[in-house]
């Protein structure tokens, strides 16, 4: 209990509950088996008042005072027990803070990690404290989430209390600062303060008044976007959408998109037996030096844009498909590589000098071999190619503009929270295969990178967010 506390002042309470994902299965004579998101846990010499205990906390947040009072003159002798297994199971164990009224808890901290430690120490006064620059606060059923890739937990902040402090802290301040200004009682901030430092979403200054997180130069180099990308694109469904099954509503995605408006011109189909006699090997095309992009005035033929796009992208079938653990969907089979055959991305061809092909922005049908035209504003692809001149570092647009999007449902559907990390391996996948089959062909394809915005969708009329633009390649013949 904090030093501040003071006669009439609100009381706290610490509560305990397992996750709703946890499951509890009594075994062979005190074996309890815990089946939780990390795995099974067989818990060996359970006494019943802990499983009792335990079976109350998959229930929903309880006391150990209360826990403490229903086992009689016996809680002492099975309460070490009871803390060695929440130990054990502290990847499922969800800590929460109420007020001593009865109306639940203010804040609850939810593992995203499989062992983490939740420390009660209480912040010393006067010391200060502020929210980490890596903290995001959202809305999540019905309260506010505050969470961040580098904390142990997701701190759900359920009543207004919580809410008002967690806001308070974009600062340094110390907590009674955070009380004079809120008007809440500074024993209460300090209990909220805690569970937030215990969480790992707040940080505590050190003696000289200075956070580690700020010196911290292997962190600096992340910025809270590109790290939370990443802590939560590495987990499949921990911290995803409250249903896991949410991403699977309606039917199955068409393998392919379906573009019907705009004429529509059939490419050249090169024979792939030919290809193979006469191609360089493998070998021979990686052991080639990679150059940045030299962009030349020549115009390539269609003959040439359609054996590209055939080598490198082409649906060769369609057929089953099947995750492990997933459904089965239908899939196709296309020369670079996708996650169960999902081939989520699109490809959009800007024209720009081409000799049988008017200039425009095309999207490519990899199952019928086709380009269809989808917008002839001169400007729009104006601007496109000039975003991808600055990012080729060049002083002339590219005579072709490749821009690769992805249709989000295809991917998640299977996938889930998994979804766009995916997308992102599939897109550096199918620019590597762009890029040999251009050397193949003694032309020259790059990946560049585009500061797009919202500019790209919308010159390729997506419906933002079900498809957005992931990546760009140009192609031309090599510079001299």
């Amino acid at each position: 209990m904090p030093a501040y506390r003071q006669e009439g002042d609100p009381e706290t309470v610490r509560l305990w509950s397992l996750t709703e994902d946890t499951l509890l299965e009594a075994g062979d004579d005190d074996t309890l088996v815990a089946i939780t998101w990390w795995g099974e846990y067989e818990l060996a010499d359970v006494p019943g008042p802990v499983r009792e205990s335990l079976g109350r906390m998959a229930l929903g947040p309880v006391s150990m005072r209360n826990l403490a009072t229903s086992a009689g003159n016996s809680a002492e002798a099975w309460a070490g027990t009871l803390r060695k297994v929440l130990n054990q199971l502290s990847g499922s164990v969800v800590h929460s803070l109420a007020l001593n009224d009865g109306r639940g808890p203010l804040l609850s901290a939810i593992p995203v990690t499989q062992a983490p430690v939740f420390p009660t120490d209480a912040v010393p006064p006067g010391r200060l404290i502020k929210l980490s620059r890596y903290s995001a606060m959202r809305p999540d059923g019905g309260g506010l989430l505050l969470e961040s890739p580098r904390a142990r937990y997701r701190v759900a902040l359920l009543r207004p209390p919580a809410v008002t402090v967690a806001s308070s802290l974009a600062g340094p301040v110390t907590v009674a600062q955070v009380a004079e200004a809120s008007g809440l009682a500074e024993p209460v901030v300090a209990e909220v303060v805690t569970f937030l430092v215990a969480a790992g979403v707040v940080l505590v200054a050190d003696d000289w008044a200075e956070f580690a997180e700020d010196t911290d130069t292997d962190l600096a180099v992340w910025s809270p976007d590109d790290l939370m990308f990443h802590a939560r694109s590495r987990t499949w469904l921990k911290g995803g959408p409250p249903d896991p099954e949410a991403h699977r509503a309606g039917a199955e995605p068409p393998v392919v998109k379906q573009i019907t408006a705009g004429p529509t011109f059939p490419l050249h189909r090169p024979d792939p037996a030919v290809l193979k006699a006469t191609d360089p090997t493998l070998a021979t095309l990686l052991e080639r030096d990679h150059t940045c992009p030299e962009v030349t005035e020549r115009a390539l033929s269609s003959r040439q844009v359609g054996e590209f796009l055939f080598r490198a992208a082409r649906v060769r079938s369609i057929g089953p498909a099947y995750l492990p653990g997933g459904p089965g969907h239908e899939a196709s089979q296309r020369p670079y590589f996708s996650v169960a055959c999902l081939y989520e991305l699109e490809i959009y061809v800007g024209i720009n000098r081409c000799a049988d092909l008017a200039r425009g922005i095309y999207h490519y049908d990899p199952l019928w071999h086709t380009l269809t035209l989808i917008n002839d504003d001169l400007g729009v692809l104006d601007g496109m190619l000039d975003l991808a001149m600055v990012g080729a570092g060049s002083h002339r647009r590219p005579s072709v503009l490749l821009t690769m999007t992805a249709r989000m449902s295809r991917i998640a559907w299977v996938l889930g929270s998994a979804a766009y990390a995916t997308t992102l391996v599939h897109v550096g996948a199918l620019q590597q295969v762009l890029y040999l089959a251009a050397k193949a062909m003694g032309l020259a394809a790059h990946a560049v990178p585009v500061d797009a915005g919202d500019r790209v969708d919308r010159s390729l009329k997506l419906e933002w967010p079900a498809e957005v633009s992931v990546g760009e390649c140009v192609l031309d013949f090599p510079g001299r």
